[in-house]
């Protein structure tokens, strides 16, 4: 655990997103929508991919897989 701290008692971004993999991971993105799916792969610029994903407003959007640029996403929230 002591490896996933970077000395000021919060994980880093990285080791959270690795510690997410298979698990679903919501995604907030620059353009409002809230989109949940199973973390299958990232990387060092926050690309995500994510299978059965679904964008979730009044009415859920069922998309699959997706992969989602870095520079577009606001914030990861692991768990759902």
């Amino acid at each position: 655990m002591e490896n996933e701290r970077n000395g000021t008692g919060t994980a880093r971004p990285l080791d959270v997103l690795g510690n997410s993999l298979e698990k679903t991971i919501l995604v907030k993105t620059k353009h409002g929508e809230d989109i949940t799916g199973q973390l299958k792969a990232f990387d060092s610029h926050i690309n995500v991919w994510l299978d059965d994903a679904r964008v979730n407003g009044e009415k859920e959007i069922r998309l699959g897989t997706v992969l989602i640029r870095g520079d577009s996403i606001v914030y990861i929230s692991p768990g759902k």
